[in-house]
């Protein structure tokens, strides 16, 4: 059965256009909740969201949808991702829900879910939760409703376990670290979990207005975090996007590093402490450099489709531990069940102070190649796969690379884009292909 409104993370759009109007989005909520109410009679889910003023409306919607069909609500207010995946597993709740469109502007939101282990809701719960949406949407008895009330430390607690992640026999005393935030969910979280371990914090995107979400900081930006590295003389940067869950760094020479070399730099830390490593799960983006490098070392790379729900499953079936996109999403299941952008900055810095070296150094020998990424917004329901003009420019890029490069032409699950990326030993031939096909797709003018 195909999804209708489940994209590759949970559900999104722009604020005011279907599906994210209050009107689904308390639908969907009542679609849950009586999903959940089949398998347990008095279900409590939790809410968090990020820094969108948007979230206010949707956090409304959705408690009165959980509410009407019967479910208890613990309210967050702002907090990452992986914080809602966390305390919807530590305080043994039925799910997690995260309103937040990630690294989109702020005038996107979305909707994601957590089941009680911490995890992405299976398919068949999605899809079971799409065919209870359009079905009959009754309020149960006023003594059946459900509560609503809000947790008052769930800030804390989050930190408190993100601090758990790393040795308790290291500190980052010593190191000046810069934090962007994007001014996103975890402003205040992010600054205080580095100070605890012992760093010197500057605070960068840790100032929120509802509308400035991603806005020129994060993850999507990192020339911000380089310049203010640089700027500080910071020792280490970490940008993180709008709810937390990517991850990007730069060193005290501006260098950036992306998500494709931190799960190399994570995998090589494990093997010199002597543990096992058998396999690292990526995607269809993950640098050819990263998968010579790993099979040098008798790691097997494992590719899978776009978003960090496809490396889980990978992760999952295999019994491996570590995995990532190059976007920044970096899975260390042994210390998270989902992807976390400050636990996965506490592992690197770890592994740093660990071995006394530099990233630069851990990371020696392995050089990346270009990679051109053009993301071209196409109108809704564009069938490129049947565009004359684009299969004759990606056979001809594909026929002109030969061995020395690759072409990858993929939908976002999130959003109406067409992402064209070409890979090649040669900066300039990635880049000129990339260019050539993308010009072959018809381009939406809408945001």
């Amino acid at each position: 059965m195909t999804r209708q409104y489940f994209g590759t993370d949970g559900i999104r759009g722009t604020v005011g256009q279907a599906p994210i109007t209050p009107d689904f989005v308390l639908r969907l909520a009542h679609a849950v909740g009586r999903v959940l109410r089949r398998t347990e009679e008095r279900p409590t889910v939790l809410i968090g969201k990020d820094t969108r003023i948007s979230g206010y409306m949707l956090e409304a919607a959705l408690v009165a949808g959980f509410t009407a069909a019967g479910v208890d609500v613990f309210l967050t207010g702002p907090l990452p991702t992986p914080g809602v995946a966390y305390l919807t597993r530590a305080l043994r709740l039925s799910a997690g829900v995260v309103i937040s469109a990630s690294h989109n502007p702020y005038h996107d939101n979305g909707i994601k879910f957590f089941s009680a282990q911490g995890k992405k809701l299976p398919d068949d719960v999605e899809l079971a939760i799409e065919a209870a949406i359009d079905g009959e949407q009754k309020c149960v008895g006023s003594r059946e409703l459900g509560k609503a009330k809000r947790i008052d430390d769930a800030a804390g607690r989050y930190i408190e376990f993100c601090k758990s992640t790393f040795s308790q026999a290291l500190s980052l005393r010593g190191c000046k670290i810069v934090v962007d935030a994007a001014h996103g969910a975890a402003y205040q979280i992010a600054p205080a979990v580095f100070h605890e371990l012992g760093a010197e914090v500057v605070s960068v995107g840790c100032h929120p207005d509802g509308l400035n979400i991603n806005q020129g900081v994060g993850a999507t930006h990192p020339e911000t975090l380089v310049a203010a590295v640089q700027t500080h003389g910071a020792d280490y940067g970490v940008a993180l996007d709008g709810d937390a869950d990517r991850l990007l760094m730069v060193d005290d020479s501006g260098r950036l590093f992306n998500g494709d070399e931190l799960v190399y730099l994570l995998a090589q830390d494990r093997m010199a402490q002597g543990l096992p490593v058998p396999g690292v799960a990526g995607t269809l983006m993950t640098n050819m450099a990263i998968e010579s490098a790993l099979t040098r070392h008798g790691i097997e790379l494992v590719r899978t489709k776009v978003g960090d729900r496809y490396v889980l499953e990978a992760l999952q079936q295999r019994n491996w531990q570590i995995g990532g996109e190059s976007s920044g999403h970096i899975l260390v299941l042994d210390k998270h069940s989902t992807g976390d952008g400050i636990i996965s900055a506490l592992q690197v810095l770890q592994a740093v102070v660990r071995s006394g070296r530099s990233m630069t150094e851990l990371l020696a020998g392995v050089e990346l190649f270009p990679q051109t990424l053009i993301n071209v917004r196409m109108h809704t329901g564009t069938d490129w796969k049947g565009l004359p003009g684009l299969q004759a420019a990606i056979a001809c890029a594909e026929r002109a690379l030969g061995q020395n490069g690759r072409v990858l032409i993929r939908p976002s699950g999130t959003e109406p884009v067409l992402r064209v990326m070409v890979e090649a030993s040669d900066p300039q031939q990635s880049r000129q292909w990339a260019e050539q096909i993308a010009e072959q797709v018809p381009r939406s003018s809408e945001h």
